[in-house]
This record gives structure tokens, sequence and C-alpha cells, in this order.
């Protein structure tokens, strides 16, 4: 979900006007503040938050316990394509460890706090949809190497 502008402030309001700035933030529930030199954040009440974070525990243990109770996770994998469309170019067997890898990660982001996993995991499966989807690129990327390609350039 992403805040309008409407929804924004900048750091210089927040700076000059803090006491408006956290009603207004009160008032909608959440509000981004915009930085020039440094990444937007948002400015939202503690207990909203909290209600978020129960939320999220709530999804990811009702998920993890349906897998639980049908390790073929057929619900779950019947409503993938559903939310990711792309899933078509996948196998069923690599739906179903996308679907079981992806609650992991929900759950991961629920009880530890990680939540750029989620993110990792639905790019990963996203780009074996995308080779996938084009028999040319994917017959080439199944082809045999031989010999050092070099380092391999990593940014972090």
């Amino acid at each position: 979900m992403s805040a309008s502008h409407a929804d924004a402030v900048t750091f210089s309001d927040l700076s000059r006007n803090p006491r408006a700035v956290a009603e207004r933030a009160a008032r909608l529930g959440r509000l981004r503040v915009t930085h020039r030199d440094a990444p937007d954040f948002y400015l939202t009440a503690a207990d909203r938050e909290e209600e978020r974070e129960r939320t999220l525990t709530t999804a990811s243990r009702l998920f993890l316990a349906l897998i639980k109770h049908d390790s073929t996770a057929r619900a779950l994998v019947i409503a993938m394509p559903e939310v990711f469309p792309w899933v078509r170019h996948l196998s069923a067997d690599e739906l179903r460890a996308f679907t079981l890898e992806l609650v992991e990660a929900l759950s991961d982001a629920a009880e530890l706090e990680v939540d750029a996993t989620t993110q990792e995991v639905i790019a990963g499966w996203r780009a074996t949809a995308r080779i996938k989807a084009d028999p040319a690129h994917y017959a080439e990327a199944r082809k045999p190497t031989s010999g050092d390609f070099g380092p391999v350039q990593v940014s972090a």
C-alpha cells in the first residue's frame, strides 16, 4: 500500500512543525515523510503498527497450519495463480516449492521481522517463470557450460 502525495510531508515540514505532522499522521494512520538526501520513511502510531504486525503473524500462522495439515498445500497452490499470474510457467513441483518457500518467508517476516526475504523469494521465482516463458531463452539457459567465466560482480 503506497501513500499518495496528499499523504506525504517533507522532512523539513516535520522539522519545522512536528506537532502538526504528528497530528496529521495520527489522523491518517500513517504518513510518508520524504527526504531529499535519504530514503523516505513512514510516521505511524505504534498501536497501528503493532496491529499490522499481529495481522501478519496471524496470516502467516494460518498459512503454516494449512501446509502442516495438507503437505501438498493444495488450497494455497490453487490460489497462487490469482495472486501471481506468471506461475503458469512453473511446473507443478516448482509451484509447490514456491508456495512453501513463500509461506516460510512470510513466517520469517512475521515472527523474526525479516521482511526482505519475502520479496527475494517472489523475485527469484518470478525470474524463473520469466526465463521459462521464453522457450528460446529457456533452452539456452539449460545448455551445459564449460570454462571459467571470470570473477562475479557483486553489488551491495
